[in-house]
């Protein structure tokens, strides 16, 4: 059943988002599974949430994934007294023409990039939901639309919750994926630790390259939208989700949102790998990373202190793959 040929001839894709993977590392040593899944992201036009501690390469990831791409980037940092005249902007009296001009903020960017996104205030996370959600920001009564391609990229740190706010669960849903990055390996944080001692200073951002344009990157989406799903693969999404719904462990399963996202970033990771078509495997990688911030365990299995990832892992292998 999945061992077709291509219809869409997909080595002018590859060779594209193989130029960002190699640009990215040049910089980065280890982190695929992040740099993958912040491709795949993009391609499916998505917005991502890192989870992880300091000093793990969170933020400069993600400078460099914009920096590599020739679009408007903005980074923001969350603070507890941001407001939401901070980032979406304000108007200013201009005394020549006697009226009020509205200089637009950080948030009208291609990438935004929100780090330590949990320590901003519940009036300044409402600004970046409608950003996020509808792709337009309002002000003053007019709304504005934001150009494409718009993503946010947003990082927490899990340890230190002093000054931080709970993301609400509205919120939450629309990141396509949360990446819980871990430290590197031995011999890769060897390899960090050889080339900083090489460079003898800090990345310079303005010497990265530039591999793609905008207009490349709205052609790639175009053609990930053109991925074939078979109708088991969309079941089998569908039975995935319904899975944690009536299952005793989740308090809260995923809903009709994860299932499309599960499709949609399918589609993108199946493009990634050379194909025009979405098998089963495509869909064990995504749903993990789609679900595990989508749905929370009942109060008796928190206790136990197992991660909400392990829970999903485990019903993901309970629902029969599709042959």
């Amino acid at each position: 059943m999945y061992q077709l040929e291509n219809r869409i001839n997909l080595e002018p894709f590859a060779a594209k988002t193989q130029l960002i993977r190699d640009a990215i590392g040049q910089y980065i040593v280890g982190q695929e599974k992040m740099i993958t899944l912040l491709l795949t992201a993009l391609l499916a036009d998505g917005h991502v949430l890192i989870e992880g501690v300091p000093g793990v390469a969170k933020t400069l990831t993600a400078r460099l994934l914009s920096r590599v791409i020739d679009v408007d980037f903005k980074r923001i940092q969350f603070t507890p007294d941001l407001l939401p005249s901070d980032i979406i902007g304000t108007s200013v009296f201009n005394a020549q023409s006697s009226k009020f001009v509205f200089n637009k903020g950080p948030l009208f960017s291609n990438f935004v990039l929100a780090d330590e996104i949990n320590r901003a205030p519940a009036k300044t996370q409402s600004a970046l939901f409608e950003a996020m959600e509808e792709r337009q920001i309002t002000a003053d009564g007019i709304t504005y639309l934001l150009d494409e391609p718009f993503m946010v990229i947003a990082t927490q740190n899990p340890v230190d919750l002093e000054g931080t706010y709970r993301l609400p669960e509205a919120q939450i849903d629309r990141f396509l994926f949360k990446i819980i990055v871990d430290y590197p390996k031995l011999e890769e944080e060897t390899e960090i630790i050889n080339r900083h001692h090489q460079r003898k200073q800090s990345i310079d951002m303005t010497k990265v390259a530039r591999v793609i344009d905008q207009q490349t990157l709205l052609d790639l989406r175009k053609q990930v939208k053109e991925i074939y799903v078979d109708e088991k693969i969309i079941s089998y999404i569908a039975k995935l989700s319904d899975a944690t719904r009536n299952n005793p462990d989740f308090f809260l399963g995923a809903s009709p949102r994860a299932s499309i996202a599960i499709l949609e970033s399918a589609k993108a990771f199946a493009a990634l790998n050379g194909r025009d078509f979405v098998n089963p495997d495509d869909i064990k990688f995504v749903a993990p990373f789609v679900m595990n911030h989508r749905v929370i365990l009942s109060p008796e299995k928190e206790l136990e202190g197992i991660g909400t990832a392990d829970y999903v892992t485990d019903i993901i292998k309970t629902v029969e793959i599709p042959r």
